[in-house]
Order: structure tokens, then C-alpha cells, then sequence
């Protein structure tokens, strides 16, 4: 879990900025994103293989330049 520790001398919008680095870092908004609303196994799967293939077409454009 996250946590930032203020010192006096911290600033306070110093310590929001290395919290939110913190945040995203460790992955909790897109978590939290993804379980706002159920999503069916199938679906799941389907976005997972599309994301394999996005990959695959980029890897495969950027070989393609060189």
C-alpha cells in the first residue's frame, strides 16, 4: 500500500506528487479501473488476445523499419 511520510520541512504538493507516483507504480487506479464493472470471462479473454496481437503488429512494424 502506499504511503508518503512528511517531514516538517516537506511541502505538501511534494509529498501529493510522490503519492501519486506511488499510486500509479504500484498499479491501483487501473485495478481499480478494470473492477468498476464486472467484465465476463469471455470477454476477458478476447481483450487479452487483442492486446497480444496490438503487441505482435507493433513489434513486427518496428523491425520492419529498421
Amino acid at each position: 500500500m502506499p504511503g508518503v511520510y512528511l517531514e516538517e520541512s516537506d511541502n505538501f504538493d511534494v509529498a501529493l506528487r510522490r503519492f501519486k507516483k506511488q499510486v500509479e507504480k504500484s498499479g491501483i487506479l487501473s485495478e481499480l479501473k478494470k473492477r468498476q464493472h464486472f467484465e465476463k470471462p469471455s470477454v476477458m479473454r478476447k481483450k487479452k488476445k487483442a492486446a497480444a496481437r496490438k503487441r505482435l503488429l507493433k513489434k513486427m512494424r518496428k523491425i520492419n523499419m529498421m
